[in-house]
């Protein structure tokens, strides 16, 4: 028996495991509330080389369109942020405890303003949350109710002038994890906003059937 063999996981740990967080998820909302509030963080796809692919993509695309003003619709610990270099930026996010790390982070930054996102509790028809560029990075495959991910959906595009960039899956992928559901994200915007057209599809820095890409929408 090798050493190898030795720490592979007993058949049936995962499952065990999965099972143990279903059991324990209350809601894509929750669950990322729980995370930030244990000490979590935005995960992977928010630091080291994805982090940075991600920042020299929407770094370059600000820059080359002229983008004025930046909305964000899942902010996240704000490792991301720390690497973007936008004009004016806002914030939104489903955790408390992650609006307040990103408030503590960037205090001293009078560009950047953050506000905790209800999406039960989000009527802006005055338009008062609105940006050039609307995004959503590392969100849609997390929002695993339906409800819940159609809301999101209106409200990220409803608060872009000129943009919208999602970097996410777009298909139906298995995936055992209870905060995760991949969709065909795309067939949401076909249907429901047509106005919105897809300019452009950029691979996204990580590899792989699960690897995320950047959708690049243009109004019409």
């Amino acid at each position: 028996m090798t050493v190898k063999d030795l720490i592979r996981p007993l058949p049936g740990v995962r499952q065990l495991s999965l099972l143990r967080q279903r059991l324990d998820f209350n809601g894509s909302a929750a669950y990322w509330e729980q995370t930030y509030a244990r000490g979590g963080t935005s995960g992977p796809g928010s630091y080291g080389a994805l982090a940075r692919g991600k920042a020299d993509f929407l770094n370059h695309f600000v820059k080359a369109r002229g983008i004025q003003s930046v909305i964000e619709f899942g902010c996240g610990d704000g490792n991301q942020l720390s690497l973007a270099t936008y004009p004016r930026y806002v914030g939104l996010d489903v955790s408390r405890t992650a609006i307040s790390l990103c408030m503590e982070r960037f205090s001293g930054d009078p560009d950047k303003s953050f506000f905790l996102y209800d999406s039960s509790c989000f009527v802006d028809h005055a338009h008062l949350f609105k940006a050039d560029l609307a995004m959503s990075l590392d969100v849609i495959y997390h929002l695993v109710e339906d409800s819940v991910f159609d809301t999101y959906m209106n409200h990220l595009f409803d608060a872009a002038h000129r943009h919208v960039v999602v970097y996410a899956t777009n298909g139906d992928i298995r995936d055992d994890a209870p905060h995760v559901r991949h969709r065909r994200f795309t067939s949401w915007v076909e249907g429901n906003r047509p106005e919105w057209c897809l300019e452009n599809v950029a691979e996204g820095p990580a590899s792989g059937q699960r690897r995320a890409d950047f959708y690049v929408y243009r109004k019409s």
